[in-house]
């Protein structure tokens, strides 16, 4: 899987993409998908997404 480990922060990140494809971000890849979260499925898978994870610890801290 490419991207984040974590399958929360990678349904966070591809729903986070699909909103901003379906208001009319171009899309990263070729791609014969018309649906914004098939689109945005296909650019993680494909590692294009420009998302960064920041972790905090529990004492605020980024990990």
């Amino acid at each position: 899987m490419a991207g984040p480990g974590n399958r929360y922060e990678k349904a966070r990140i591809i729903g986070a993409r699909a909103l901003q494809v379906s208001f009319g971000a171009p899309v990263l890849i070729e791609t014969d998908q018309t649906e914004p979260i098939l689109i945005a499925a296909e650019e993680y898978d494909a590692g294009v997404l420009p998302f960064t994870v920041r972790r905090t610890g529990p004492g605020g801290d980024a990990e």
